[in-house]
């Protein structure tokens, strides 16, 4: 995986929104470009601070948003076309998917170019 996969964030605390899900076929019409419609969207919203996203070859996906606060996760949730296409995701894209929240209290990374000897994990 490439590094600039990985959002760039600032020190915690912050939320995690965590949306896991099996989509209902290989590429239905229209679920890339709400997909990437929905990022665009995201990243205009007041509190969004990154996202993260994989889905394997059998469906399942994960995509972890970053938000500065609860109440920037309920804004985004009201969003008028964000609620729409989530609801055509429902309809159309997922078999299944669950949504979590999370505070993250800590977050430490490491690459293999950073050498070695060097861990930002917290004391």
């Amino acid at each position: 995986m490439d590094s600039e996969a990985f959002a760039t964030l600032p020190p915690p605390p912050y939320y995690a929104v965590v949306f896991s899900s099996v989509r209902t076929g290989a590429d239905e019409a229209g679920y890339g470009e709400a997909a990437q419609r929905m990022v665009e969207l995201a990243r205009e919203q007041p509190g969004f601070l990154g996202v993260e996203s994989a889905r394997g070859a059998d469906g399942f996906g994960i995509t972890v948003s970053y938000w500065e606060s609860e109440d920037a996760i309920r804004a985004w949730r009201r969003h008028a076309e964000h609620a729409a296409t989530r609801e055509r995701g429902r309809a159309a894209w997922y078999r299944h998917f669950e949504l979590r929240i999370a505070r993250v209290e800590r977050a430490y990374g490491w690459d293999a170019g950073d050498g070695p000897g060097r861990t930002d994990a917290p004391a």
